[in-house]
């Protein structure tokens, strides 16, 4: 079939000459993630680790236990479909979702804008395999997400890195004319690695920049419950006027990532093409999975439980920046503002891989900033994810991380 991309005026524009190959697995170099937890090369630790700040890592155990039991006891009084389930997922799942992201982030859908995943990285996939071909250009963040890049890499897109500031992407380098691209991923909310938010002014030129190119957002919100300083600024989805935002959310932060389910909102008729490449077992989150979260929306445990951890979180963010205020003058923490994960950025003369070697030998991972880039870094600094880890182990690592950067400083003399 003739490829189609989404146009403004919600119809398809043709792309003569081109074809589709959706669903085809394109070869290439392997994008490997950096693994936390490995040995450092040359490096041997004492002990065993004893505090991961590990990125992306959520608490469970909040999450009460009897509740948990009496959901798993109501979906299994039940007996699952005989087939794979909804085009799309379950209904009643899927006009909560609708009905959730209205009220928490103004994102006007109703249920048939909605489609379940097994997770967000696997919606990338999937809009990847609908709407891309190999060597379509994607804008994306740099330093950005690894494994949503890694995704899109994968079915053979040609990434365009686009840089980022303290206040997330910087729109006005985005590449225009025929070298625009035809997707561009961002993380407004709280950008991933840097932790900086998309001011409103830059959301809006983002938005102009995608009509007047014909292009598509990938805006994946993935930390949008955890706030705490600062008040919420609007989805781009809920700004977008001519239907050329496609918005990411998972679960995996609030309750579980072993739960795998996510969530996309696409417009019409990029929704059609999504529900239609959408072939794979994978591409959808199981039924029970999908009826314990129904059950926890419905009778209000998933609110509850949200109020409870930005409240425990906050906590968690306060007592990390209190104890590494100490060489703030050496280490500058960004994006405590929201979210489970900071940025330490590093005096300049202090080398990432020096602070990692040497926590680890004192049982503390932490991941280096450079991973995250597809190009030579323009920053130095460290991930320190907390979202995971108790109040006592956040007190024990940060104050053995405040101690070796206090003690590198003193080496090199500052």
């Amino acid at each position: 079939i003739e490829r189609q991309i989404p146009s403004g005026n919600g119809a398809m524009s043709d792309a003569p000459g081109r074809k589709t190959t959706s669903g085809a697995w394109v070869g290439g170099k392997p994008v490997v993630s950096a693994e936390l937890g490995r040995n450092q090369r040359g490096v041997s630790a004492s002990h065993a680790p004893e505090v991961v700040f590990r990125p992306g890592a959520s608490d469970i155990a909040p999450l009460p236990l009897g509740i948990w039991r009496s959901i798993w006891k109501e979906v299994a009084s039940h007996l699952p479909p005989a087939h794979c389930g909804q085009r799309g997922g379950d209904l009643e799942l899927r006009i909560a979702i609708a009905d959730y992201l209205g009220r928490s982030r103004g994102v006007a859908c109703e249920s048939g804008d909605v489609i379940i995943t097994a997770s967000a990285t696997q919606a990338i996939d999937l809009i990847a395999r609908a709407i891309l071909i190999p060597g379509d250009r994607v804008g994306f963040e740099e330093p950005g997400y690894m494994l949503a890049r890694q995704m899109l890499l994968a079915r053979g897109s040609s990434i365009v890195p686009i840089p980022v500031d303290d206040d997330g992407l910087q729109v006005d380098t985005l590449p225009t004319g025929s070298s625009a691209p035809l997707l561009a991923y961002v993380t407004p909310s709280h950008q991933f690695p840097l932790g900086g938010r998309l001011p409103i002014a830059r959301r809006i030129a983002l938005l102009k920049w995608a009509e007047a190119h014909d292009s598509l957002i990938i805006e994946d919100d993935y930390d949008h419950e955890f706030r705490f300083d600062a008040s919420p600024l609007p989805a781009l989805a809920s700004l977008d006027k001519h239907g050329r935002v496609v918005y990411l959310g998972t679960f995996s932060k609030i309750l579980s990532p072993a739960l795998r389910l996510g969530y996309l909102i696409a417009p019409s008729p990029l929704r059609q093409r999504l529900e239609q490449a959408a072939l794979l077992p994978t591409d959808y989150a199981a039924w029970p999975i999908q009826r314990v979260l129904l059950a926890c929306m419905k009778e209000g445990h998933l609110d509850r439980h949200i109020r409870r951890m930005r409240r425990l979180y906050a906590e968690k963010r306060t007592l990390l920046s209190n104890l590494l205020a100490p060489v703030s003058h050496l280490a500058q923490i960004h994006g405590l503002e929201a979210g489970l994960h900071v940025y330490l950025e590093l005096h300049s003369e202090l080398e990432s891989t020096w602070i990692v070697q040497e926590a680890y030998k004192r049982g503390v991972i932490v991941a280096p900033l450079s991973p995250f880039y597809l190009e030579k870094p323009d920053r130095n600094g460290l991930l320190l994810g907390y979202g995971g880890l108790t109040l006592s182990e956040i007190s024990q690592g940060a104050t053995i991380l405040a101690e070796v950067i206090a003690s590198i400083a003193s080496k090199v003399g500052l």
